[in-house]
């Protein structure tokens, strides 16, 4: 009977076994599926590059049983110095370019993303897109004293590792992850956080939301006159509807820095907007 009862958990636990292997499989295919829908509409050689990373990284989610935001963190914890926010980036970029790509901005428009910080010396500024806390590091560490940053990120997960990264940088008191999605927490901003205006923003989550968000924070009251909008990935994954928002609004002055998407050689750029009141 014991007998009997071992071999029935046996089989369950094949099954079981069996049923998460063939869900992986599915849902690769979908991936994949969606890989040559998306290639039909957008540029096929910068697209099929980062489905096959998201792929590859999928598949090694499911072997090594983790995330590859996990092993991130786990690189910087390992091999970056402890307060140092420069080290900390230096070893994500470190990461991202030998080992898995990862949409951080990159240190090569990071480096537009650090001209522009330095140029509005903001003392209040919004990150739509937090991620691994990349970004928020950079810009924390250039803040003045007594400046905030408010980096919104809707995905928990994210959240919780970007957390670890910017305590582990040292910039944790410059810098409050807002959690949730950004339609929400944006409104939010006057009453809840303090916030009279923002003096720069940086939009660097879903690229359909690049629109409706600015659009929103000029209808909270948001902007003053010489604000800054900065936009990541305008040209992969692409946001055309913002860049012919922005572009033809008479309240924005426009530039465009051409660049390269973060860790490869495909052509990619940031719309730098600012606000004319």
């Amino acid at each position: 009977m014991q007998g009997r009862q071992v071999l029935a958990k046996s089989s369950a636990c094949k099954m079981l076994e069996s049923s998460s292997v063939l869900l992986f499989i599915v849902f690769v295919l979908i991936f994949v599926l969606l890989l040559f829908t998306v290639l039909i509409r957008k540029n096929a050689a910068a697209v099929a590059l980062i489905w096959h990373e998201i792929i590859r990284e999928k598949i090694t989610n499911f072997i090594m049983n983790q995330s590859k935001e996990q092993r991130i963190l786990d690189f910087v914890l390992q091999n970056a110095v402890r307060g140092d926010p420069c080290s900390v980036v230096d070893t994500i970029d470190k990461y991202c370019s030998q080992k898995e790509w990862a949409m951080n901005v990159g240190n090569e428009k990071g480096i537009i993303l650090d001209k522009t910080v330095e140029e509005v010396n903001p003392s209040v500024a919004l990150e739509l897109g937090t991620y691994c806390g990349y970004s928020a590091v950079r810009i924390a560490q250039l803040l003045k004293p007594g400046a905030r940053l408010l980096t919104v990120e809707f995905n928990p997960k994210f959240a919780a590792i970007a957390k670890q990264m910017i305590e582990f940088a040292g910039v944790h008191d410059k810098v409050k992850i807002l959690e949730g999605p950004s339609e929400e927490i944006i409104p939010q901003l006057k009453k809840k956080y303090e916030v009279d205006t923002l003096d720069f923003v940086f939009l660097d989550h879903w690229k359909d939301r690049y629109t409706p968000d600015t659009i929103l924070i000029q209808e909270c009251n948001l902007l003053r006159k010489g604000s800054v909008l900065l936009a990541d990935n305008v040209i992969v994954p692409g946001a055309p509807e913002f860049l012919n928002y922005i572009r033809n609004n008479p309240r924005f002055q426009c530039t465009n820095y051409p660049s390269h998407l973060e860790y490869m050689k495909v052509k990619d750029a940031m719309e730098k907007a600012v606000f004319l009141g």
